[in-house]
């Protein structure tokens, strides 16, 4: 069966069909495309397995060992249930990219439903290009010399929320993430590695500040960008069914899940691609980039 790719949103995002997800190689130059094209692309009714869904994984590029995975002393690549109920209240609800502490976040995500609510608890992904493309040519020119340290304050604030003080003493897990993982500097506006196209590059809670900025700068430059994030045009939104599978560009997208599902069950696998260092090449014109 062909694949057929159906746009779903004005910005970013398409629904595909006729994959076999089960035995994806022949149609993953035609899913690429339409991966790098649409930013996020989404699978009605998937329904894999935990290593079902890495082996797809693998033909988009190595699995990510998540950082707390390999403290815990993991050393190969798993899927991550994040799970949202009234004891542990949904905390992705804000625009961000993943991992952006890291000196080489994720290429992919794969993000597969597997306990859907009753009402609400939606994921929206937004376009980085599009947000670009929306500035003014001197704003752009201004905002690609820029680079934003990003640190893992929020998300160490997060795990110790899920999953307690003890166990975080137990494996000094703190103290380890902060030394294993420290702050690093993004450009704000990154080249996409493989279609050129520039991007704004989004860590949300992982952004401290603009390196070359004062503070009261930095903070209304960040400021700006965080109202065009909340712009609808840039969106797209997905109202899950049980078994849908996401997949998204990191390099290109921003994501959150949106918390209206509060006090509900609701549960989504994740597994991330290994990435490169982000970067910003000046060579690389806008007009020459893809998609």
């Amino acid at each position: 069966m062909a694949i057929t790719v159906t746009p779903i949103a004005g910005a970013l995002g398409a629904e595909i069909s006729g994959f076999d997800v089960r035995d994806p190689a022949p149609g993953m130059p035609e899913v690429f495309d339409a991966l790098h094209e649409h930013g996020v692309i989404f699978v009605r009714g998937a329904q894999l397995s935990e290593e079902e869904q890495l082996e797809l994984g693998r033909h988009f590029g190595e699995p990510s060992l998540f950082p707390t995975a390999r403290i815990f002393g993991m050393t190969e690549p798993a899927t991550t249930e994040i799970t949202d109920s009234a004891e542990s209240p949904p905390r992705a609800d804000y625009w961000h990219t993943d991992v952006t502490w890291t000196a080489t976040p994720p290429a992919y995500a794969l993000l597969q439903s597997t306990i859907t609510c009753e009402r609400g608890g939606d994921t929206l992904w937004a376009s980085g290009g599009a947000i670009y493309d929306a500035l003014s040519p001197a704003m752009q020119a201004w905002l690609c010399t820029l680079t934003v340290r990003h640190d893992n304050e929020s998300f160490i604030r997060g795990v110790l929320d899920k999953m307690g003080e003890e166990q975080a003493v137990e494996y000094d897990l703190v103290e380890r993430l902060q030394v294993e993982y420290p702050p690093v500097d993004h450009p704000l506006i990154r080249t996409h590695p493989v279609t050129g196209r520039r991007t704004v590059y989004w860590g949300g809670r992982f952004m401290k500040h603009i390196v070359e900025l004062a503070p009261s700068e930095s903070a209304a430059v960040m400021a700006m960008l965080a109202d065009m994030l909340d712009d609808p045009r840039f969106h797209v939104r997905w109202r899950w069914t049980e078994g849908d599978l996401a997949i998204w560009d990191e390099a290109q997208t921003m994501h959150r899940s949106a918390g209206d599902h509060a006090g509900q069950l609701r549960s989504v696998r994740r597994i991330e691609i290994d990435g490169g260092r982000p970067f910003f090449d000046a060579a690389i014109l806008p007009a020459a980039a893809a998609g």
